[in-house]
């Protein structure tokens, strides 16, 4: 069996058992779990999502602005290399603030008002704009660990109510402009734009509140992911972007 293809098979099948181990501990933990386990979570058990919605018109003019150059923007596979098992083409932009702890400076530097209400939200994880363009689906898959809440901002919303949707196990969510929707993406979940225009909202990821002894358990994995070699392959990819799009600004 040649060299980098026996890799590869050793590198798939550890991210298999890694990811079972991480979703059967998720499932253990919910017990301890401070706020719901259905697939999409009551907004009154987050009262930061005043922060967003207060300041969601401020943030959706920083989206805007970036969709002045949105063909520069980096597909999320090239930021994620995972995500291509999702998608390969052109369609699925984002715009990194914060990955893991990690504040992209330059980006930061760029959103002021986004990066200024991220460092409001406690327990914050990761922030960036997720940039869908007109007729883009993004097929049905699961996240890995229960641990993290998933959080949408609505910020442009285009077409009929309802083209732009996220399915979320048999539950549905239809964004709205400044209206914040919480989930938890270890539900098999599907998202489409079926409108003419780009869809943009702002992606946060936060921790899941526990009792301390889940807290405990939950601190250990995330520090855990935040030093893989998964994350800090995709730290370091969009540090190289950021250096290769400011230069070529400057």
């Amino acid at each position: 069996m040649p060299n980098n293809l026996q890799s590869k098979l050793s590198h798939f099948f550890t991210l298999q058992i890694a990811n079972r181990v991480l979703m059967g501990l998720g499932n253990l933990m919910t017990p301890f779990s401070k706020v719901s386990s259905k697939p999409i979570l009551p907004k009154e058990e987050f009262p930061w999502a005043k922060i967003l919605e207060d300041n969601w018109e401020n943030i959706q003019a920083e989206a805007h602005a970036l969709l002045a150059s949105q063909n520069d923007l980096p597909n999320i596979q090239d930021i994620q290399p995972a995500e291509s098992l999702l998608t390969t083409d052109n369609k699925w932009k984002t715009f990194f603030l914060q990955g893991f702890g990690h504040k992209a400076e330059k980006n930061r530097e760029r959103c002021p008002a986004t990066a200024k209400v991220l460092d409001q939200i406690p327990d914050l994880l990761t922030g960036f704009f997720s940039i869908l363009h007109p007729g883009k689906h993004i097929p049905a898959h699961k996240g890995i660990f229960k641990g993290i809440v998933r959080t949408h901002l609505g910020l442009i919303i285009p077409g009929k109510p309802g083209e732009c949707r996220m399915r979320v196990d048999r539950e549905y969510i239809h964004w709205e402009q400044g209206k914040a929707v919480f989930f938890d993406d270890t539900y098999n979940h599907e998202v489409w734009n079926d409108s003419d225009g780009i869809r943009v909202v702002l992606l946060i990821d936060t921790k899941r509140p526990y009792s301390k002894i889940g807290e405990r358990i939950n601190n250990f994995v995330i520090n855990s992911i935040t030093n893989s070699i998964y994350v800090k392959d995709a730290l370091k990819k969009n540090e190289d972007w950021e250096k290769m799009y400011y230069k070529v600004l400057a």
